[in-house]
């Protein structure tokens, strides 16, 4: 007997060292603390076999100390376990400290055993006829068991909580390393106290230890896992059906008996049901998916059919089970969702980015039908929200989306591309001009007892490249819109080859501008100021282009592009750089230069700091660059502007208002500008037809300006009858072609220093 259980241990030896090595390699969490008990348990397993195997005291007396210590070593590794396995945690560091000093405490007892004999000694026993020596135990013995078995019940009673507090798929793993712990240490305890000769104990924890590793690394709860599966594939709102491997349905849940139309006793029917509701579905012996629709309009029913395929080891085919699922709520949510995005909440019409992607469908479709691009814009749309309010401005939006879409084709498409601009692309042939400029002549809104004309104007843009970004396309029809401006009569405008070329000069001469600031290309032009005595006493500084492909351009070619897009600032900069370099050179000389400020400057740079700054650099008093500004400076943020001008006039600078009587000049702003001069512009007089009355109106704006203490410059003088009227009237500076055109400065200086030129 003694010598079978010597080779179950050597067996278990090397079992053990197999578990460990394998649970250490293996890729779960819990493998290293798996890996580290079985590892343990070879110690008393090893003590046991030389115990068993030995009939000396010596050797049998080292055994026991293997087999002691080693329980230390093994219910320290248990513990271990037990926390990683159960995801558990020491309560306190203190109780922590003190369960590992009883172990090390124990250990240490034993050691000194040698010496004082507290803790055991040995006594022979003849046992098949060779002495076996049996444990004496005493107390240091008895404390090892207390602390051992302290620990274990410990152990215990963690794997029984974790059972009863688990989910009933977790209780079974826990249940399971209880009852096998449990068994294992009951049948020790039996052999410690039963004083069998020989303690065969060891064997069922060696046994235990191969048990957690199967259990840890491997174990499945299997049978459990089907029951839930069941329940689960029950209780699943899909349509379920199980095959076996000749295709013949054996179980369907109660969604799918409810969708096939059949009973659990009509399971052999449920292929002929599915075939009749959703046609040749099925693929023999293979996996597929498909979307079916059952039904059409808002009664049209949507399902996702899955079939998977089960092999067995051999990998021949052991059954199948198809699911189908009624994804209609999903799907028209989702249809709702996809509208929204693609549609105006509004008016239903296209939103822009979908109408631009509706357009480049047609157009790739439609190659050899013509095309046009309308950009409806509503003008002063504006002003319906602030009169009416914004419902009646919504109902407004509605009625004109509504008119767009009537009796539009199948080959057109509209929809809306802001607040209140609509776009539209249509054939060429499908547009009658006429009849929309009838409808568009009497267009009105008309809700309960409120009735408003809305004006609507239609930008034109007739598809050439039909490649084009569509993008450009509407910037085109948009563009159209800009020669209709304020004609009420007029509603259609086509986009032509002139504003295309238009926009190309604008683009070219806005890319060119840079280098011509660079290269010197732009030239400051000088037009004499004289005053009553024909004496020069100042100079406006215009600009002229010399461009190097198209020769001198005039500045109504230019400037308003610049005017429009802001880069009238880095002119005005350089014209005024280069009148502070003229009013440098000429410091013997008395004259001063007027330079333009435009509106758009004060928002591109800080208009008082580049002044000052240039005054500075060039040293140049700064009353001699005179401002000249215009009144639709100030039609916005007026206070700030005019703390601007303030500013300026305590500098020193002489601000001018050009262009006095031309626009709608306010006698207020007048009250409140600090302004030293006035221009009047003498196309006030010629383009009067009562010439008496403009003389009159002239004559009480010079009165009115030496009233205020302001001086007065009139332009636009050419004739010499002009000049004596004005004159009489009591102007004191004048300006115009009677004098001089504007001329560049070697001529101005020719002209304004004779003297310098006297040979």
């Amino acid at each position: 007997m003694r010598s079978t259980y010597a080779i179950i241990f050597i067996l278990l030896i090397i079992a053990l060292g197999v578990c460990a090595v394998i649970a250490k390699r293996s890729r779960k969490a819990i493998g290293t603390s798996v890996a580290f008990l079985t590892g343990s348990l070879l110690l008393p397993v090893t003590g046991h076999l030389i115990i068993i195997s030995s009939t000396s005291e010596l050797s049998a007396t080292i055994g026991y100390y293997f087999y002691f210590l080693g329980m230390d070593f093994v219910v320290y590794s248990l513990l271990r376990f037990t926390f990683d396995y159960c995801v558990f945690s020491w309560p306190s560091k203190k109780l922590r400290n003190v369960v590992y000093g009883l172990l090390c405490a124990d250990a240490l007892q034993y050691a000194f055993n040698p010496f004082f004999g507290q803790a055991f000694s040995t006594e022979p026993l003849m046992v098949e006829g060779a002495p076996y020596y049996r444990l004496v135990p005493y107390l240091g013995q008895t404390i090892h068991r207390v602390i051992d078995y302290g620990i274990l019940v410990a152990v215990l009673v963690i794997f029984a909580v974790k059972t009863i507090r688990a989910s009933r798929i977790n209780s079974e793993r826990y249940s399971v390393i209880l009852i096998t712990l449990s068994g294992f240490s009951l049948w020790q305890t039996f052999f410690i106290f039963s004083r069998t000769p020989v303690d065969r104990s060891m064997v069922g924890f060696g046994c235990f230890g191969l048990l957690i590793f199967y259990f840890s690394l491997y174990y499945r709860p299997l049978r459990l896992l089907d029951r839930m599966l069941a329940n689960i594939a029950s209780d699943m709102p899909e349509a379920l059906y199980f095959y076996d491997g000749s295709g013949r349905c054996i179980w369907a849940n109660a969604p799918g008996l409810a969708l096939a139309g059949a009973t659990e006793k009509e399971l052999d029917q449920v292929n002929a049901k599915l075939t009749a509701l959703f046609g040749t579905y099925e693929k023999e012996g293979k996996e597929w998916s498909s979307k079916q629709i059952i039904g059409a309009g808002n009664d049209a029913k949507y399902y996702n059919l899955e079939k998977h395929v089960v092999k067995d080891d051999s990998g021949r085919i052991a059954g199948s089970f198809l699911s189908i699922r009624d994804n209609t709520e999903e799907q028209l949510h989702f249809q709702q969702e996809l509208y929204d995005t693609t549609h105006d909440s509004l008016t239903g019409l296209f939103t822009k980015e979908y109408l631009y992607q509706k357009i480049r469908e047609l157009l790739a479709i439609k190659q050899d039908v013509p095309y046009m691009i309308v950009f409806v814009d509503v003008k002063n749309f504006k002003i319906v929200n602030d009169v009416f309010g914004n419902a009646f401005g919504d109902y407004a939006i509605q009625c004109i989306a509504d008119w767009i879409q009537t009796g539009l084709s199948e080959n057109t498409v509209c929809g809306r591309l802001a607040g209140d601009t609509f776009g539209v692309c249509l054939p060429v042939d499908e547009f009658d001009p006429h009849r929309i400029e009838q409808a568009l002549a009497s267009f009105e809104v008309k809700k309960e007892n409120i009735s408003h004309h809305v004006l609507i104007h239609l930008g034109i843009y007739v598809v050439a490249e039909k490649n084009m970004d569509v993008s450009v396309m509407f910037d085109r029809a948009h563009l159209a819109l800009s020669s209709i401006k304020d004609d009420y009569q007029k509603h259609i405008a086509y986009y032509d080859d002139a504003m295309r070329n238009k926009v190309l000069w604008d683009q070219k001469i806005s890319s060119q501008l840079r280098d011509a600031i660079s290269t010197r290309q732009l030239l400051p032009y000088l037009q004499p100021i004289v005053d009553g005595q024909g004496n020069v006493v100042g100079a406006e500084c215009l600009v002229r282009w010399n461009h190097p492909e198209h020769g001198f351009l005039p500045p109504g070619s230019f400037i308003p592009v610049f005017e429009k897009n802001g880069m009238i600032s880095e002119i005005d900069q350089y014209i005024w750089r280069q009148a502070c370099e003229m009013l440098s050179r000429w410091k013997d000389k008395s004259l001063f230069l007027s330079v333009n400020i435009s509106p758009r400057d004060f928002y591109f740079m800080d208009v008082p700091a580049q002044l000052k700054a240039l005054v500075t650099e060039y040293h140049v008093a700064p009353a001699r660059l005179r401002l000249e500004i215009t009144e639709t400076v100030m039609m916005t943020d007026v206070e700030k502007r005019m703390e601007i001008f303030h500013d300026l006039k305590r500098a020193g600078f002489i601000v001018e208002m050009d262009d006095f009587g031309s626009g709608y000049s306010s006698l207020n702003m007048l009250k409140d500008m600090p302004v030293d001069f006035l221009k009047i512009d003498m196309n006030f007089l010629t383009k009067s037809q009562n010439e008496y009355k403009a003389k009159t109106i002239v004559r009480s704006i010079i009165q009115l300006s030496e009233a205020l203490g302001i001086g007065s410059l009139t332009e636009g003088v050419e004739t010499p009858s002009q000049y004596q009227i004005l004159t009489e009237m009591g102007c004191k500076l004048f300006q115009g072609y009677y004098f001089s055109k504007p001329m560049p400065i070697e001529e101005f200086e020719w002209y304004a220093f004779p003297e310098d030129f006297a040979s």
